[in-house]
């Protein structure tokens, strides 16, 4: 049996030309997933694929990179494939680790050249992301999710709570009037 293996990272990719190639190649079942692909721990689908191949089938990949954006990882999960008796292709590299064959050492080197060149791209990209978001934060933007409450309504919230034994209002209250959440005007008072 064919069975195919798609990935993307992000929402603004699309799984529909890997699922185009992997249908043509003649995969009866393709699993597809939305997730980094530097871990295999988030993976549920890649998971299901490895406990549910079969001794004899062979598993089709559109690129190296879509399999696994780690060296060690990459080795790992072909190598636990092979050892189950399943083959693993790359149709984009050409390039098939059939099940009980001795391994070529030319694809191998070549499997890990390319297997690096995709950690590198993946470390690179984190590399300046985190570069980016540190620019901007030294620059004063606001980084992460924006304030769920203004400074005026903190201010506010913080003033009625110093005073709540003489305006009696409970921090239910004072919440309910400023729209300042629970947890904010704590953390606030608390960085006084």
């Amino acid at each position: 049996m064919k069975i195919g293996y798609a990935r993307v990272s992000t929402v603004g990719q699309d799984l529909e030309t890997q699922r185009e190639l992997l249908k043509a190649e003649g995969c009866e079942k393709v699993y597809e997933e939305m997730v980094t692909g530097t871990s295999t721990a988030p993976r549920t689908e890649l998971a299901k694929l490895l406990d549910s191949v079969r001794e004899g089938e062979t598993v089709y990949i559109t690129k190296i990179d879509r399999l696994a954006r780690s060296i060690t990882d990459l080795n790992k999960i072909v190598s636990e494939l092979n050892e189950k008796g399943v083959s693993v292709t790359f149709l984009n590299e050409d390039m098939t680790f059939k099940a009980g064959e001795k391994v070529n050492g030319f694809n191998t080197l070549l499997f890990n050249i390319l297997g690096s060149f995709a950690q590198f791209e993946r470390d690179l990209i984190v590399e300046r992301t985190t570069e980016g978001r540190e620019k901007a934060k030294a620059n004063g933007k606001h980084m992460g999710r924006p304030a769920s409450s203004s400074d005026k309504d903190i201010r506010k919230a913080i003033e009625l709570y110093r005073n709540k034994d003489e305006n009696g209002l409970s921090v239910a209250d004072i919440c309910r009037l400023t729209g300042v959440k629970r947890a904010t005007l704590y953390a606030k008072l608390k960085a006084e």
